[in-house]
């Protein structure tokens, strides 16, 4: 389980294709804390470590990820958002992110609000049902809160601060960039648990 705190800026060294998927390797601060079989959430997608080599790690992505969401765009260079699991004491900032991409969204807006910067983004509309108004949401494994939705456009906006600019892939994320998106779990429970009127 992941809050959507960013604790670091990796840059993906390597992606190995094969017939099975693909190997990610990514060079981070984190591989110190980091373990052989431990989750990582990269770019809100929960990954396994499979080697650890000095300040990098190496992860396997299956097809069905692949085909979820938006690693498989990755390349050498790109940067992505690392977040390593909740330990049992800590402080739980952001909200319950399980690594588990729901889909993905395209930004079609950017726009300067003060010192803020708001982003509009199109996602498939059977999505937005667990999208809620000032509601939890994670964006590339960012827990974000829900500035505005339009249902009819299949679109939400979120805002955000300068902080959240400078610490993520989301300060350079520009209109056609596309996003992994979880929706709030709960949500998705609650609807499972109530019956279809």
């Amino acid at each position: 389980m992941f809050t959507g705190l960013v604790q670091d800026l990796g840059t993906v060294a390597t992606i190995e294709q094969t017939d099975d998927g693909v190997r990610v390797s990514v060079t981070t601060t984190l591989t110190a804390e980091l373990g052989l079989g431990d989750s990582i959430a990269v770019n809100g997608v929960c990954l396994t470590a499979t080697e650890i080599q000095g300040a990098s790690f190496s992860a396997d992505v299956m097809a069905e990820t692949l085909r979820c969401s938006s690693l498989g765009a990755l390349g050498a260079g790109s940067v992505v958002n690392l977040e390593l699991p909740l330990r049992a004491a800590d402080r739980l900032g952001g909200h319950v992110v399980q690594g588990h991409v729901d889909g993905l969204a395209t930004v079609t807006a950017v726009r300067e609000d003060g010192f803020a910067r708001i982003v509009t983004l199109t996602t498939e509309p059977q999505l937005l049902r667990y999208v809620v108004e000032k509601g939890s949401i994670a964006i590339d494994g960012i827990s974000l809160t829900v500035a505005s939705i339009d249902r009819d456009g299949a679109s939400l906006s979120i805002s955000l601060i300068p902080e959240t600019l400078a610490r993520t892939t989301l300060g350079s994320a520009s209109i056609g960039t596309t996003v992994n998106i979880e929706v709030d779990v709960l949500a998705k429970y609650v609807e499972s648990l109530v019956p279809p009127r």
